[in-house]
């Protein structure tokens, strides 16, 4: 551990503060424009070796949160910072470099590789702009490594990915995003597009890698159950807003925001008798547009908690525990 201060190993991997992501949106020449706000004040911390679930209905926000954490996008307010370092302050020459550092894996596999381009070259891609110093033997030597390593042994290297399954289409995504050997790994909704028998070996297989490179993961999902099984804290997000903020088993077993509770009613029982004897209420209607969120608590045409001051302010994140925040003015009366 030379040269590495205890400072540095205090700090959290990514810190971020307060982080929003606007979009002006123009509906023709001589409208007014109009402001979408996608993230509105998230806030979090993220530890080394850590994996954060990120959950919410689609258009919640978090995609476009986190190509903001990864300045695929740029942030409209607030703080990114990598080992106490705000990336909005790094010259563009550093913020490059430190890309290494954070890879993503996005959610359809095909769409994510170049069709033009061999496995081959699409793996060993980020070793020639990262590490122009390997040869090409030594680059083709860390690709078929990388390849083994996600379970795709054999003579595939000069193969393109429309001869592959979606499932195998993912493992190549993920030996090209883990072949810097990076720290952090955002994976964008990585087994949504996938079969549910793909979809556990891939999972399974995030996992051993965490565990085997030491990575961080920032896991965006859909699927309540899957980001369970993954993550070590939850933070759910409606309409680009923190709901809920929590460790695992807390959120799951005392949810304290009503969102938070809808969604976890929404996971199937694998008993079918209990499952058809229970009963579950539907959220009402669809997520409100964001370019028209209600005032004061986003979520507050759908709850069944909602009373007249929810209109008025947007609720503050209010601390259940050390690690347990939570924005309802009622979670006290809600908890379970």
């Amino acid at each position: 551990m030379s040269g590495i201060s205890s400072r540095t190993l205090a700090l959290p991997l990514l810190a971020v503060d307060g982080l929003g992501v606007r979009f002006v949106l123009r509906d023709g020449l001589w409208r007014r424009a109009r402001e979408l706000r996608a993230v509105e004040r998230v806030s979090f911390e993220l530890r080394a070796g850590e994996t954060l679930g990120v959950v919410g209905e689609s258009g919640s926000g978090k995609s476009s949160m986190a190509r903001a954490l990864l300045r695929l996008i740029k942030p409209s307010v607030g703080r990114v910072s990598w080992l106490g370092q705000s990336l909005a302050d790094l010259p563009p020459a550093q913020l490059r470099a430190l890309r290494r550092e954070m890879q993503i894996v996005f959610q359809d596999p095909l769409a994510s590789l170049d069709p033009r381009m061999t496995v081959s070259a699409s793996v060993a891609e980020p070793l020639a702009i990262f590490r122009p110093e390997l040869s090409r033997t030594e680059r083709l030597q860390e690709v078929r490594a990388m390849l083994e390593r996600v379970g795709l042994a054999g003579e595939i290297l000069n193969r393109y990915p429309h001869e592959f399954s979606g499932g195998q289409c993912q493992r190549i995504a993920i030996a090209r995003a883990l072949i810097l050997k990076p720290k952090l790994l955002v994976c964008d909704e990585p087994v949504s597009a996938l079969d549910v028998s793909v979809q556990a070996q891939i999972v399974n297989l995030l996992l051993r890698l965490q565990r085997e490179m030491q990575l961080s993961m920032i896991f965006i999902s859909h699927n309540m159950a899957i980001v369970r099984h993954v993550s070590q804290r939850v933070l759910v997000m409606y309409l680009g807003r923190m709901m809920e903020l929590a460790p695992r088993e807390e959120l799951y077993t005392r949810p304290r925001h009503p969102y938070t509770r809808a969604l976890l009613d929404s996971i199937p029982i694998p008993d079918p008798v209990r499952e058809q004897g229970r009963r579950v209420s539907p959220l009402p209607g669809e997520i409100p547009s964001g370019l028209e969120p209600p005032t004061g608590c986003v979520f507050r045409t759908r709850c069944p908690w909602a009373e007249p001051r929810c209109s008025s302010a947007v609720p503050a994140l209010e601390s259940v525990s050390v690690n347990h925040q939570v924005a309802c003015v009622r979670w006290r009366e809600i908890a379970p």
